[in-house]
Parts: C-alpha cells; structure tokens; sequence
C-alpha cells in the first residue's frame, strides 16, 4: 500500500477566524484566482472540491469521488515550515523569528567574522531575483554575500558561482545555521547561488539548498521506524532537515515533481509519497500572479486523471495545502488561510468537515499503515 500526499503549496481555501491577527481577513486564494482568470477545474471539482466550506467557485458534483473536507491551521504562523511540521504533529508553541527590518549588525558581523568576509550587502526583506539585480554588481567588486530575508522566517545567502563556489557558499549557510537558534530561531537558512552577467543574473535554482531546523519526533519517524519507505518528493526533506526520510527526488518544477511522483507510484515498494509543488508559490503566489497561478492549476488539473490511474486497489492519495498565498491579495506575503483536504483510498467518500488541525493529515497516515501515533492529530480512519 502507498499513500501519495500531494501539497499544493499555498492554494489556501479562504480566511481563518484568525486571519485579522495577520492583517489577511479578506484573502481566499483558490476562489480569488478562479475568479479573476475564469479558469475551470473540473477534475479538482469532481473529487469534490466544489463542496468544501468557503468554496463557491467551482461546481459540485454529482458524486465526487472520495473524501473532500478543509483544515484549521493552529500554529502560530502561516510559512511553510510552520504548515509542514504541523501535518506530520508538531505543535508549536512560539511562531519562527522573522526580521521584518533586517538581521541585528551584531550577529551578522559575528557571521562574517566565522566565515573570513569583510561585510555583506542588503540585508532586509527583498525578492531574491532584485536582489541579485540590485546587488549583483556590488557583490562581484566586493566579493560580499548578499543577505536577504522575506515575510517567511528565512535567511537568504546569494552569491555568484564565479565569486563564491557552491560549496563555499553551502558552508556560509551552515555557519549561519549554527547560530541562527534560540532567541535568533529562524525556521530555514537557504543558499541562493546565481550567474550571468550584470544586466543578466539568474538563479540556479537545481543548486538552491536549505538549511532547515531539525524537527522533533514526528509521524515521518514513526512510518520510517515502521519498516516503510518515506519517499520526499521536490523541497519537502529541506523543509524536515532529511529527517524520517529513506529517499529523496529533486524536481525542477511543478510538472516534474508530478512526473516524478506518478513514477514513485509504479514502483513496488509500500510507504509514504510525499510530494511539494512549489510553484504555485514561489512563482505565481509571492509575485502577485493571478494569470501564471491560474494555469499552474490548470496543468494540475489536467494531469489528475494519470495519478487517479495509477492508484492501485489499496492505495491513497492526498491533495492538502499548508497556506495561502493570494496572487490577487495586497502585499507579497503568505495569507493564513485553511489548507486543502481531498483524499481518493478505498472505501472513502463524502465530506470530511473543517478539521481542527493539519496534524489529522499524519495521524491518518499512522492509522492506514497500522502503526501507533500519540502526537496530536485526530486520524480519519
């Protein structure tokens, strides 16, 4: 048996109660985006989706086939960190640090000094493609890392291969990760290593790395400990620091990790799939892209029908979503939205109601494999 879980990252289903608290009372990502492209989703629809809570853009089928429901988030944040750990049982009591103004000077020269650098440039909230633009040309007279940060708790080193070798730059990462813990806790430290020329920098996003905080003891160690593969598919070990996981497949993009996953479902092995699709983030979400958001559903849409094929008879899969990320909302930030819940197995249909927390995702997986899980989380089964 295999369970394939598949995250749509950031395709939030509408506002959380909590959501003022936030500044995103008001932000719905799916409907917003369905609205302002006119795009249909008809597969998505016909697993149910139409019939959620707080959907009102897509048709209700007839009969959907399986289970269609929405999550509340209850930890403090809306990053991805904070929504992935929370789907696997962790609870956070205390949000990830974010620098809303930039790091402290202090700990950056403390950084500095412990990797051998005279300084380092920018050093707040920014896009990583202007960054590089912007900076680019200081950092190859200088030879200092530009350091950036967004809404998320992250800390973004980039650095241009001809300045700074990749692995010099992995180093960098792993200085900063060293320190950046307690009262300083950010969630990721991520290597953003570009080239080109000025007037023509790009990232090299196959050898982008994150540095991610190890979490505690969560159902992914539980299904490994079980004798199961744990297969993660695309940023998903980054985001558990390769914790709870026997393999790992690099993606490039949205299509290749569908491409990748629906191989991992041929093969013979019984465990968990785990699948991140980046894109609707990272390119459409942050960038404020309701027309490149709405095709990148589009293409998931239509790809629906081969994974559906390839379950066999005691297999299950998962569409969820960890937050949104309006492309129609104000800002470039994440929104706290529900996360998406459809689940096509044997023997499932009908609504599966707002679940009080992501953590239910997990325990559900503990269940079907017939392993114990006492972490938080209510299973479906």
């Amino acid at each position: 048996m295999k369970a394939v879980a598949i995250v749509l990252d950031s395709v939030g289903l509408g506002y959380l109660p909590d959501a003022p608290l936030f500044g995103d009372e008001g932000a719905d990502t799916l409907d917003h985006t369905v609205l302002k492209t006119g795009i249909a989703l008809p597969h998505l629809a016909g697993l149910g989706l139409g019939w959620v809570p707080g959907v009102h853009t897509l048709p209700r089928a007839e009969r959907p086939r399986g289970g269609f429901g929405r999550m509340r988030e209850v930890n403090p944040g809306k990053d991805t960190t904070t929504g992935h750990w929370e789907f696997v049982g962790i609870h956070l009591e205390k949000p990830f640090r974010t620098f809303p103004h930039g790091f402290p000077e202090d700990v950056l020269r403390e950084w500095a000094e412990a990797i051998g650098v005279g300084g380092w440039l920018l050093n707040r909230p920014y896009s990583g493609t202007e960054a590089i633009r912007d900076y680019g040309e200081a950092h190859l007279k200088t030879g200092y890392p530009i350091v950036y940060t967004s809404a998320d708790s992250v800390f973004q080193v980039a650095a241009h291969v001809d300045v700074v070798p990749v692995e010099e730059l992995y180093r960098f990462c792993q200085v900063a990760r060293e320190r950046l813990v307690g009262e300083l806790q950010v969630a990721r430290v991520i290597a953003r290593p570009f080239a080109g020329e000025p007037g023509r920098f790009y990232r090299l996003e196959h050898l982008r790395k994150d540095f991610a905080l190890e979490p505690p003891r969560n159902v992914l160690d539980v299904l490994k400990e079980g004798g199961l593969e744990v297969v993660g598919v695309g940023k998903i070990p980054d985001i558990y620091a390769g914790r709870g996981f026997t393999r790992k497949v690099k993606t490039k993009d949205n299509r290749d990790g569908l491409e990748k996953t629906l191989a991992l479902m041929g093969e013979p092995f019984s465990g968990l799939v785990f699948t991140n699709l980046v894109d609707f983030d990272s390119k459409y979400g942050h960038r404020r892209d309701p027309e490149g958001y709405g095709r990148a559903l589009v293409e998931l849409d239509a790809f629906l029908p081969r994974l559906l094929a390839a379950l066999g008879p005691e297999d299950h899969l998962f569409l969820v979503s960890d937050h949104g990320n309006d492309p129609t909302f104000f800002g470039t930030d994440h929104t706290r939205e529900y996360g998406m819940l459809l689940w096509v197995g044997p023997g499932v249909e009908g609504e599966l109601g707002t679940r009080e927390t992501f953590a239910d995702l997990g325990a559900t997986w503990a269940r079907l494999f017939g392993l114990a899980w006492d972490g938080p989380g209510t299973s479906l089964v």
